[in-house]
């Protein structure tokens, strides 16, 4: 029984080393140089990839609900998906993550709309990224002069500080060979102030775009998170979004109205909203319920 406790601790403390990043080589490193460089364990573990999605055979569905939610950032939960607001040893602000790996190509599957019948272009996504102004100086000097100063012009950037909350849309499904509810996310849009309304005095916030999630598994997956409860312990966004660490609620449910929103037939009552998002919560809960007491 001692033997086998030893050997228990033994792969539990192998496990953890293997995973462990702190911040990559730290206690290795012979100069302030290595500090940051990757171990050979941590190559293979990004080598290898996210785990691959099942296949799910249609047949074995029995019941399926498509639901979108909300992750505010101001909850303690989601904090994780807002800070760090700059780059910071191996992290990233995940707004940043999403931004360079859309312009990079890494994310391809980018849409205007949530149902992915629209897709956006690099170009038409920079547009979304950037603005820029020409202060009333710069006009009048053009006027005069044809030409026009650095200094009159006004470069505007959406940041991770503008990033108000994300939205995600996933389903809900019953597979009668697992016995078991299961949940596959879709999609994630980030929820930005407008860059045509940033810096004026009504700004106002929108979905930015929508990915596909999917394709974005394999970025998410090499970019590295905070793990609050155990910094020794690398985690990935990857793992968090399909793990749903994190809080959120129901704004939408597909339904016979085409798809409405909470707010709309629940109108300027917050809390009665929130009742009814708990329920459509707990009405999903409740089938796997049903299904073994049946």
């Amino acid at each position: 029984m001692k033997n086998f406790k030893k050997l228990c601790f033994a792969v539990i403390a192998l496990t953890v080393s293997n995973i462990s990043i702190a911040q990559n080589n730290i206690l290795n490193a012979m100069s302030p140089d290595e500090i940051g460089d990757e171990s050979i364990e941590r190559i293979y573990a990004k080598a290898d990839g996210p785990i691959p999605y099942e296949y799910v055979n249609p047949r074995d569905v029995i019941f399926e609900k498509m639901v979108w939610e909300v992750l505010p950032l101001d909850q303690k939960q989601n904090l994780v998906y807002y800070f760090p607001l700059e780059e910071t040893n191996n992290r990233k602000p995940f707004f940043n993550i999403l931004k360079e790996a859309i312009m990079g190509g890494k994310i391809t599957k980018v849409y205007d709309d949530e149902d992915f019948k629209y897709p956006l272009n690099v170009s038409r996504l920079e547009e979304k990224f950037y603005r820029i102004d020409t202060l009333a100086e710069g006009i009048d000097q053009y006027i005069l002069e044809g030409t026009i100063d650095e200094q009159y012009i006004d470069r505007i950037e959406l940041r991770p500080t503008d990033v108000k909350e994300y939205r995600i849309k996933g389903m809900w499904y019953l597979d009668r060979n697992a016995g078991e509810l299961k949940y596959r996310l879709l999609a994630i849009a980030p929820i930005v102030t407008d860059i045509y309304s940033k810096g004026k005095d009504f700004e106002q916030a929108v979905p930015m775009f929508w990915i596909f999630f999917p394709d974005a598994r394999e970025t998410l997956y090499n970019a590295d998170a905070y793990n609050e409860k155990n910094p020794a312990m690398s985690t990935n966004y990857d793992y968090l979004l399909n793990a749903r660490r994190f809080a959120a609620t129901i704004y939408k449910a597909d339904n016979i109205y085409g798809d409405r929103e909470i707010s709309d037939y629940v109108r300027e009552n917050a809390m009665m909203q929130l009742l009814e998002a708990e329920r459509i919560k707990e009405s999903i809960r409740n089938l796997e319920d049903d299904l073994w007491n049946y």
